[in-house]
């Protein structure tokens, strides 16, 4: 295979230098965040056999029993599912990066694994599995975050999720409840049942974190006014927060009768001065306020940053 065919495969077409900046910038966000997560996992998950789900969970169990180094443990275990996934879920595109994280996770945990008792003066560094716990989910999900912010995986049970969640429906929440869910009360069976609650805890932390660093905090808001005033409520929303709205006609299903919604989306602190624009505007508004991870377009993250950011296919 040649190189155009190559970098067409994996979704990297190189089209100028900028391109060549962006890719590598990908590989970089792949590389640290993979470091991050196996200095996270060393760190705090293997010395009190926290075995929170995934491929790493299975080779704390098998590594507490026969010694075998992590790092090659997860390349082993690993490679099996990367073909799989090359298989059925992208070709190069998913191999390259996936491949890249597992490589770098597998040498830098035996690496890490041997080095940091030599270096650091107590090891582990604290005694309090809570507290390890914690740390283990919040660094990992850092880690974690840049990798998936990146376009890359760490491979492992992801890959069976979604090759089962695509051949046969099941929500990847549910898949994954049996894979991860699995191996944390097989360390609850193992290690003890304190054990697979600390895991369970690093499981739902890790999420959180890696959510945070792929979409940054939820700073936006979003409202949708039922009203019959639909003129006065989106002119004080232009004039009293410089937002701009939208409204449509609807009808209540209950009295039959016909209002307006009027949709706009603001900063969580323009919140409290939506609220009172609205109570001036109609007392007897129905006023709904929800999160939103992102803005993109308008007066909030412009969309061209979206696509300057990323290589070109």
């Amino acid at each position: 295979m040649d190189s155009a065919s190559l970098q067409a495969g994996i979704g990297l077409q190189v089209r100028s230098k900028g391109d060549i900046w962006r890719i590598t910038q990908r590989f970089l966000l792949v590389v640290i965040g993979t470091l991050i997560a196996a200095l996270s996992y060393v760190l705090f998950q293997v010395p009190f056999d926290l075995a929170a789900g995934g491929i790493t969970g299975l080779n704390i169990i098998i590594n507490h029993f026969m010694g075998w180094p992590l790092g090659v443990l997860y390349f082993v275990t690993s490679l099996p599912l990367l073909l799989l996934g090359y298989y059925y879920l992208g070709g190069w595109r998913f191999l390259t990066f996936t491949l890249t994280s597992v490589i770098v996770f597998s040498i830098a945990t035996d690496v890490l694994h041997y080095a940091l008792p030599l270096v650091l003066d107590t090891f582990p560094v604290t005694d309090d599995v809570l507290l390890s716990s914690i740390y283990a989910a919040i660094i990992g999900g850092i880690g974690n975050g840049l990798i998936f912010r990146a376009g890359g995986s760490r491979g492992g049970t992801s890959v069976i999720g979604r090759i089962i969640q695509e051949k046969t429906g099941i929500p990847l929440s549910q898949v994954y409840l049996l894979t991860d869910g699995g191996i944390v009360m097989l360390a609850g069976l193992l290690f003890g049942w304190e054990v697979a609650l600390h895991a369970m805890l690093i499981l739902f932390l890790n999420g959180i974190a890696s959510d945070f660093v792929m979409e940054g905090p939820s700073t936006v808001r979003t409202a949708t006014i039922v009203t019959n005033h639909p003129t006065l409520i989106t002119t004080a929303l232009m004039h009293g927060l410089h937002r701009g709205s939208s409204y449509w006609q609807a009808t209540g299903a209950y009295t039959g009768e016909p209002r307006a919604l009027v949709f706009c989306t603001i900063y969580r602190s323009q919140v409290h001065e939506l609220k009172q624009l609205i109570a001036l505007s109609d007392p007897q508004a129905f006023v709904v306020i929800g999160n939103a991870h992102q803005a993109l377009g308008s007066s909030f993250i412009p969309l061209a940053t979206q696509r300057n950011n990323a290589p070109r296919v």
